[in-house]
């Protein structure tokens, strides 16, 4: 059973050892997905720092994440999620994160503080 939504900040949290990996070890460890629209960020926040493919592939699949893949349904959700978070900025991928725990029933795990109350439906958990 899954556990929560890893936003790609969690996850890039994790890689470099940031206050509160910890937390997303421990969420990873329960059973925590993320959307391939989250893992592409990911890969593309390590890709521009330097990380060669080949490991973050393997960082990545090592962690035995379930990913979800983006559809249809999310997608419509994403969109009606714009109205509600235009004002604080977040991206389509936050956007993306927050449709698919909505759609799961579970929390957000992020650390993007402004996430926080801002739909009051949908459980967000800061990791620091």
């Amino acid at each position: 059973m899954s556990s929560c939504v890893l936003d790609a900040s969690a996850l890039i949290a994790l890689f470099h050892q940031e206050p509160g990996s910890d937390k997303v070890a421990q969420a990873i460890e329960d059973g925590a997905v993320i959307s391939t629209v989250n893992l592409s960020e990911v890969a593309s926040k390590l890709n521009e720092l330097g990380t060669p493919e080949a490991l973050i592939q393997t960082a990545i699949n090592v962690l035995e994440l379930t990913l979800v893949d983006f559809n249809a349904e999310l997608a419509y959700k994403v969109g009606f999620l714009r109205p509600l978070t235009k004002s604080a900025g977040l991206s389509l991928g936050d956007r993306a994160c927050l449709a698919l725990a909505q759609h799961l029933n579970l929390p957000a795990l992020t650390t993007d503080r402004v996430w926080k109350d801002l739909i009051p439906e949908i459980n967000v958990q800061v990791i620091h």
